[in-house]
């Protein structure tokens, strides 16, 4: 044994040998450990810090938030659902047209649609929405578009995610076995009907999760539609709450907006993710 001092002291190397190291999992633990502490001192810090009186009267005021109803919901949140869902039948119409036109022999029809989906995906929706409520009407004079301010918005929602469907659509048919074509060929079909009738249909059921998706962003991107003028009875929910916390003075009406687009919102995006799970499991 190695002593390097008078009464048989171990040397400092030695010492260092014997001791015992910690393993990978318990390193791991105490790693583990530190960042729930750290979490927990930060969640603490914020909570101590945080003036709860002020936070009551301004952001969860009851007296304020019982006045909000049931316009909040027949009003914000109706208009809301009108426009994202006519945004999302007119984007999902388009995207369709759109990705068959990617996938088309005839380079006039692809060179379009590429630069559709480019030019669209690369402007920012605000954008979109002041070139449909003030470029169209100067562009086209004496247009109206059916439905006024409704038929506008969902233009304009349709404009936006009709690009991002279209790559959507396209892959989901780029993703269909070709097989499939050939075989409806060899029954004779045409290209256009086995298109139809059997690429088309398993390429959108390939897309529901991501077109859901979509679904999602659309409803909060239909808060864009305050650039196009609404009136009292068009408001939709950003409007109709920044509207009413202006008059009020209490941020009360956006925590409550805020709400609403979450009640929808997580419902629509847990079923995307049962939707992708329940893709994966088929595909095995």
């Amino acid at each position: 044994m190695d002593r390097s001092a008078p009464g048989g002291q171990l040397s400092v190397a030695t010492a260092q040998e014997a001791a015992p190291r910690l393993t990978r999992r318990r390193r791991r633990q105490l790693v583990l450990g530190g960042e729930y502490a750290i979490f927990v001192v930060v969640v603490v810090g914020l909570v101590a810090s945080a003036d709860w009186g002020q936070i009551h009267t301004n952001f969860a005021n009851w007296s304020i938030a019982k006045q909000l109803f049931p316009d909040v919901i027949t009003v914000g949140l109706r208009n809301t659902l009108i426009y994202t869902i006519t945004g999302f039948v007119l984007g999902l119409a388009a995207g369709l047209v759109l990705a068959l036109m990617r996938l088309s022999s005839a380079a006039p029809y692809r060179w379009f649609a590429l630069v559709y989906i480019e030019v669209f995906r690369g402007l920012p929706a605000l954008l979109i929405f002041v070139f449909v409520g003030t470029g169209v009407p100067l562009a086209f004079p004496g247009t109206n578009l059916p439905g006024g301010v409704y038929g506008q918005a969902a233009l304009a929602l349709g404009l936006v995610s009709a690009a991002y469907m279209a790559e959507t659509i396209r892959a989901g048919i780029e993703a269909v076995p070709r097989g499939q074509m050939e075989a409806a060929r060899t029954l004779g079909m045409s290209h256009g009907r086995a298109m139809r009738t059997i690429v088309v249909p398993q390429a959108l059921r390939i897309v529901i999760p991501p077109l859901t998706n979509e679904l999602v962003l659309l409803f909060k991107d239909s808060s864009l539609a305050l650039f196009l003028g609404l009136t009292l009875t068009e408001r939709e929910l950003s409007k109709y709450a920044n509207d009413v916390a202006s008059q009020q003075g209490n941020s009360t009406p956006i925590i409550i907006a805020a709400l609403c687009y979450l009640i929808v919102t997580i419902p629509l995006s847990y079923l995307a993710r049962r939707l992708e799970a329940r893709q994966k499991r088929g595909q095995r």
